[in-house]
């Protein structure tokens, strides 16, 4: 039986199973030091040590670096407010949708308060963040209507969800210390439920 020596020698593998991620950490470093609109894709593929042709594997151009699994995180908010108990009210409902993209992520804290930053300072990137949270709108509006609300209904719930969800967001990214998403979901609930009771 042979063995198979490996030596590094400088050059990029053509295969970088942590390349998603070094891509992500060059991106936002280079955003926040020359600014988003001067960062290259060249530059940030040259940071995370890999080639402009592996960046373009994982994103289509460097905007997307920052938007980054939204869809995922559609697809499961969508699936837990269509899966919540059928006898939750819309506020359980909404609550139980966004407790689980809370899930997802709690654990990039740094991540989301460092995106958050980039964006607010790019009026083409809020407006890129204002179509994605459109297209959860579109999503959540159609498990309420699987649910069994009617169209106007199942929109204002779905806006509702939005709206809940980015007050949350923000309270979670701005809170002192290492707060919870999912407990600054609840508040922003709760908040909810007493302006409307």
């Amino acid at each position: 039986m042979s063995v198979t020596v490996m030596t590094h020698t400088g050059a990029v593998s053509r295969w970088e199973p942590e390349g998603r991620r070094r891509l992500h950490e060059a991106a936002l470093a280079l955003f926040a030091e020359r600014g988003f609109a001067q960062t290259t894709t060249a530059a940030i593929a040259e940071r995370a040590g890999l080639t402009e042709r592996t960046f373009f594997r994982y994103f289509p151009d460097k905007r997307e670096v920052l938007f980054d699994g939204g869809h995922e995180t559609q697809e499961i908010l969508v699936a837990a407010v269509a899966g919540a108990p059928p006898e939750a009210t819309t506020l359980e409902v909404i609550e139980a949708g966004l407790n689980a993209i809370a899930e997802r992520l709690q654990p990039v804290r740094p991540f989301a308060q460092r995106r958050a930053a980039i964006i607010a300072g790019h009026p083409e990137l809020q407006e890129r963040e204002l179509a994605k949270l459109e297209a959860w709108s579109g999503g959540v509006a159609a498990a309420f209507a699987q649910r069994g609300l009617d169209d106007p209904a199942a929109r204002l719930a779905a806006g509702l969800t939005i709206t809940v969800f980015r007050t949350a967001f923000q309270r979670w990214i701005t809170g002192p210390g290492e707060p919870d998403l999912a407990a600054a979901v609840a508040a922003v609930v709760q908040d909810l439920g007493v302006l409307v009771g």
